[in-house]
């Protein structure tokens, strides 16, 4: 009888332990070839948008960092990054495209709440 109440008390400690992993993404994300857009209550991850692009345009970055770490890569493949930052704070700047391609804009968050939008303007 003590070994099965024992088992039960495991098993239920394991049942309740296991959902309390870290969610990686909540919130809301639109993206597609001119822009990534999101809107999170939490960024645990890293997440990324391939845009067509071509020599001078000009890409608008809003960004909201309410709390957490929050890095943005922007780049054509194989590249040097147009615009890199870490622990990117709430912030607007622009980056012109001096080359045609496809750029990939990379975002990834560490326990991060806030909204990036990155759009062709």
């Amino acid at each position: 009888m003590r070994g099965r109440k024992a088992l039960s008390i495991i098993v239920f400690v394991t049942l309740l332990l296991s959902g309390c992993s870290t969610s990686k993404f909540n919130g809301n994300r639109t993206g597609n070839e001119s822009q990534l857009i999101m809107d999170y209550t939490i960024l645990n991850t890293t997440d990324f948008q391939m845009l067509k692009l071509v020599a001078g345009d000009i890409v608008n970055f809003e960004i909201k960092n309410d709390s957490g770490k929050l890095n943005i890569v922007f780049q054509k493949d194989g590249e040097k990054p147009a615009y890199e930052g870490t622990n990117v704070p709430t912030s607007s700047f622009k980056v012109n495209i001096n080359e045609s391609g496809e750029y990939k804009v990379s975002v990834t968050g560490k326990n991060a709440k806030g909204s990036v939008s990155i759009t062709k303007q």
